[in-house]
């Protein structure tokens, strides 16, 4: 058996799909340029340093679609594919999944189920781990993060309840793939038997290169 997991953001994609998500909101009138920019600014810098309080940041990118109707946030982010997201899909990125069709596949990442779900369905992958969002009844988000976080650690945790929901291990894989931009994703990195860095932060590249790790170009 095969088993080929990649990271969203920066990887697949070449950008941030939260990041975009915010731009388009601020497009949309939804937020304020200065104040939101400038604390999401602050949240990256401790991404960037591997510091990042996930739940905090989770309810801040979710604070701005909070008990909002459905149908609104549902109309925002059909627009918001078609504008922020397909445009920076790798071109690549289609042969890449491509390549793993005959192995088990699952996006995860660290953002939140609502921004990637309808992305993950988009670019045709199986099976979607993310951070998972609290909702009422009626479908409207609640704001607050659920269960544990798809981020650093996170991530193995995730992967091996996901794949014990489905009767497997991830020590029953005879190969496993782990496709990241981020030095973030080091856990998972190096759990899997062919780590791959993908356009990587420079962390990460140092340490793949050290390593002997494959390293991945697919911006041109």
């Amino acid at each position: 058996m095969k088993l080929a997991l990649f990271d969203l953001d920066n990887t697949l994609l070449d950008g941030d799909s939260d990041y975009c998500w915010a731009q388009f909101l601020i497009e949309q009138g939804v937020l304020d340029r200065e104040h939101y920019e400038r604390r999401n600014d602050w949240y990256y810098q401790h991404y960037k340093q591997g510091t990042l309080d996930i739940r905090e940041y989770l309810e801040f990118q979710l604070a701005p679609v909070a008990g909002r109707p459905r149908e609104v946030i549902d109309a925002w982010h059909r627009e918001f594919m078609a504008t922020k997201i397909r445009p920076i899909v790798h071109a690549k990125t289609p042969a890449l999944l491509g390549a793993h069709r005959d192995a088990l596949r699952a996006i995860v990442t660290a953002t939140n189920r609502f921004i990637t779900g309808p992305i993950a369905r988009e670019l045709g992958v199986e099976h979607l781990i993310a951070c998972e969002v609290e909702e009422t009844a009626d479908g409207r988000l609640t704001g607050r993060p659920t269960g544990t976080p798809s981020f650093r650690e996170g991530k193995i945790e995730r992967v091996r309840e996901w794949l014990a929901s489905l009767g497997h291990r991830l020590e029953d894989f005879q190969e496993s793939w782990f496709y990241s931009d981020s030095h973030n994703d080091l856990p998972l990195l190096e759990l899997v038997s062919r780590p791959v860095a993908v356009d990587p932060d420079a962390t990460l590249e140092a340490i793949a290169r050290d390593r002997g790790w494959p390293i991945l170009r697919l911006r041109a």
